[in-house]
């Protein structure tokens, strides 16, 4: 707050900030910095448009021995239908979709947002037809991204939305997020994007393709927290179409605890690593740090949970055909706490709040564990982060600590179970999640 001796003439007739000519010029320009970010404030309080949902682009395996899993659903001359579930309420919306791993411009011929109802069905009445600069047509150029035009359209955070796309693209996919945890749909031949009936889309799928935001513009002041990982995030071997990964636990503690405001994004990609990247798993997180996290609307707090395929792909041994664990590097505890340190210095050049976790246990051989026990120990102990999350306390078994307990393992000893999800999401302490920035 300005003092009180300067708020009778604390601005001129136009608006413009004026004080008083003894003042030193270092107060001068304290108190021009005060009206400054106080109207920058404003600005956002009233206008500012926050990320509802998000999902990772990655590159689709270029390999001709991918396996079938690893290679996207042919879609050309066909309408793709996505469900999604936003986790902040907001009007205004616009839709980003990604032709990061492109070679070829991305055309959309037509694209439709409406009320999901049961599997691929739609509420009629709220069906909407996408524009981009005003025309029904999108042409995305490789590399780049692009947002339709804002749609008159009531987001209520938790009620599904479905994206419907229609393209004459021959050639599969290049962009997806490989691992969706939801189901989507893929119609016959031709334009079904304003099809209501499930019946129009008769095959089903589990990525998301070209699909990477939803933005909206809040009734009131809002944020977003990313949360940004690897399949501990993306939330590998959770239950399919019920949405327990441990992003979507915080978010539902959030609106438990009245903070409607708040939206989670979810950024994870499963297998990807912190310092290298993987022609299945994604670019390395310290390349995609900016784009997935930084650049989302309306973001606050970033909570990085990350580390465990760094310490494990080193010692997969290398095999022919699509190998996904390239390179085949054994990482130190130093390499990675500086890649931690990149991420940091990042998020305060945006003054980002970003949360560090700890990585849980995954069975590993002492080699290995000395390396996590190396990394959570500074996580825990050298104050870099601007606030820890312990999910290696939350999750490990008291009687085995370099194990998860049994009931939190989905079977693998590496990813939780839906249990294991919930209980990483009580593990997070609201508290951190609105405090200052170091």
């Amino acid at each position: 707050m300005l003092p009180t001796f300067l708020i009778p003439r604390a601005f001129s007739a136009d608006g413009m900030p004026r004080v008083p000519r003894a003042l030193p010029v270092a107060l001068i320009r304290v108190l021009l910095a005060v009206v400054v970010m106080g109207a920058a404030a404003m600005a956002f309080a009233q206008n500012a448009r926050v990320g509802a949902w998000a999902t990772a682009p990655q590159a689709v395996a270029q390999h001709p021995g991918a396996p079938s899993f690893n290679r996207a659903p042919a879609v050309g001359g066909r309408t793709v239908r996505q469900i999604i579930y936003p986790t902040l309420s907001g009007n205004d919306v616009r839709v980003r979709f990604s032709n990061a791993y492109g070679t070829q411009p991305l055309v959309i011929e037509r694209a439709s947002l409406a009320v999901a109802l049961r599997g691929a069905a739609v509420d009629a009445a709220s069906l909407r037809a996408m524009t981009f600069g005003g025309q029904p047509m999108a042409r995305i150029a490789p590399g780049a991204s692009l947002e339709s035009d804002p749609l008159p359209f009531v987001v209520r955070a938790g009620t599904p939305l479905a994206v419907s796309v229609f393209t004459r693209e021959a050639r599969p996919p290049t962009t997806w997020h490989k691992i969706a945890q939801e189901t989507a749909f893929l119609s016959g031949a031709g334009d079904f994007v304003e099809a209501t009936q499930a019946s129009a889309y008769p095959t089903r799928f589990t990525n998301t393709l070209w699909l990477a935001g939803v933005s909206v513009v809040p009734d009131r002041p809002a944020q977003a927290i990313v949360a940004i990982g690897d399949s501990i995030t993306d939330g590998m071997r959770s239950t399919l179409n019920a949405n327990r990964r441990w992003p979507d636990g915080l978010a539902r503690r959030l609106a438990n605890a009245g903070r409607s405001d708040i939206a989670v994004l979810n950024l994870g990609i499963s297998g990807n690593r912190l310092l290298h990247d993987s022609a299945c798993y994604g670019e390395r997180l310290v390349a995609r740090f900016r784009r997935d996290a930084l650049e989302q609307p309306g973001v606050r707090t970033i909570v990085v949970q990350i580390g465990i395929n760094d310490i494990n792909f080193g010692y997969v041994p290398p095999h022919a055909g699509l190998d996904c664990d390239v390179p085949h590097v054994i990482v130190s505890a130093p390499e990675m706490i500086a890649g931690y340190q990149s991420l940091i210095a990042a998020a305060r050049a945006r003054h980002v709040r970003i949360l560090g976790t700890t990585i849980p246990p995954g069975k590993l051989p002492p080699e290995r564990e000395a390396v996590r026990e190396a990394v959570n120990q500074w996580v825990r102990t050298s104050g870099a982060f601007d606030g820890v999350i312990d999910f290696d306390a939350a999750l490990r078994d008291p009687a085995q600590p370099t194990r998860m307990q049994p009931r939190l393992d989905s079977g693998d000893g590496t990813h939780p179970s839906d249990a294991g999800y919930a209980v990483m999401a009580d593990a997070v302490p609201l508290s951190l999640l609105f405090g200052a920035t170091k």
